[in-house]
């Protein structure tokens, strides 16, 4: 769990992750290099889940071996799919990292939305719905990992 009080933003209690796959911890369908040892340290403090389309089809087997849950949603409404999937699991307990269009909806209904802008871009909506954006999800983990960094961005 991480906990955290941000002034003007509220008190953080976050005990899950919910992230994208392609464009946020793999590229072309395969997992970035550090992604693997990233996801297995935040399994120590959050319950995560990976949600994704799977456009490549190497998902499973990229993610084979992790604490993970990974859910793989039809190719069509997948902003509406991912942000019913946060609702549904507790948003108020949930951060979210992605970087696509039909990441908005996730990002905006969970507790704390980061959005990641890495080699594949960042929609401009997902950047518009997160409440913080990092320059890579390396730097989204070490926000996690120091919960004390999102205070100075975020406080008011």
């Amino acid at each position: 769990m991480i906990q955290i009080s941000i002034p003007g933003f509220g008190e953080l209690n976050l005990t899950r992750l919910v992230i994208d796959y392609n464009g946020t911890l793999a590229r072309d369908g395969r997992l970035i290099p550090g992604a693997r040892e990233i996801l297995a340290a935040a399994a120590k403090q959050l319950e995560i889940h990976v949600l994704t389309a799977d456009t490549y089809g190497l998902a499973a087997a990229q993610l084979a071996n992790l604490p993970v849950t990974l859910t793989i949603l039809p190719p069509g409404g997948q902003d509406e799919a991912k942000r019913s999937f946060v609702e549904n699991l507790g948003a108020d307990s949930i951060v979210a990292v992605g970087n696509g269009r039909n990441d908005r909806g996730m990002l905006s209904a969970a507790r704390l939305g980061i959005a990641v802008i890495q080699k594949e871009g960042a929609a401009a909506g997902a950047l518009a719905a997160a409440d913080v954006v990092t320059s890579c999800v390396f730097d989204a983990f070490e926000l996690l990992q120091h919960p004390t960094r999102l205070t100075a961005t975020l406080r008011s």
